[in-house]
């Protein structure tokens, strides 16, 4: 059940994609709200597998795999509309190819990205990649962040809500993308054991 919310989840991130395609009020505003469903259930699946005794490493792989294309997904579609930088989309790209890399190095030898078999062993490095509050908040960025470019970019939503919305849909933008290099880095660090 929850690799199937996973799957889900990945082909919803498509299809709001798709619909910003259509630059009308109504379409925006589902389509931001979509996406909050979306980052719910990035949590949900994880709880889904806790709950039924459906953790396995095949899951946890989904589960980043699934992470990761949702994100590129909106990144990607979010600087092809010109919305933010390209910079911004290859950073976060970079970052996921190379963490998943090491990520996938260290399942090689037993380790797994979260859980019991972690393979972070320093207590900032658990705290910064492996910890729910890490994990939730990194979560609730970007679902601040992908909703609020999608409501800034709502047809007649900016006149009528001011620059304030610019403001906090930036902010989270470039806050996600900070404290998504934040999070990868203890992940390059840690790896360096498995590599020598």
């Amino acid at each position: 059940m929850a690799n199937l919310i996973t799957l889900v989840r990945t082909l919803m991130a498509f299809l709001v994609v798709g619909m910003l395609h259509v630059r009308t009020t109504g379409v925006y505003v589902t389509a931001a709200v979509l996406t909050v469903l979306i980052i719910v259930m990035d949590a949900l699946d994880g709880y889904v597998a806790r709950k039924r005794n459906e953790s396995s490493k095949f899951g946890a792989v989904a589960d980043i795999l699934g992470d990761r294309v949702v994100e590129m997904t909106y990144w990607i579609a979010f600087a092809v509309f010109g919305w933010v930088p390209v910079w911004v989309a290859i950073v976060v790209a970079a970052r996921g190819i190379v963490v998943d890399g090491l990520r996938s190095l260290a399942l090689e030898r037993g380790f797994t990205a979260f859980g019991a078999t972690s393979m972070m062993r320093s207590r900032l490095g658990t705290l910064l990649v492996s910890s729910r509050m890490s994990r939730a908040l990194y979560g609730g960025a970007k679902a601040i962040a992908f909703p609020m470019m999608i409501l800034l970019f709502t047809p007649g939503l900016l006149a009528l809500l001011g620059t304030g919305l610019s403001v906090v849909a930036y902010a989270s933008v470039y806050a996600t993308v900070a404290f998504c290099i934040v999070r990868g880095t203890p992940v390059m660090m840690e790896a360096r054991r498995l590599v020598t």
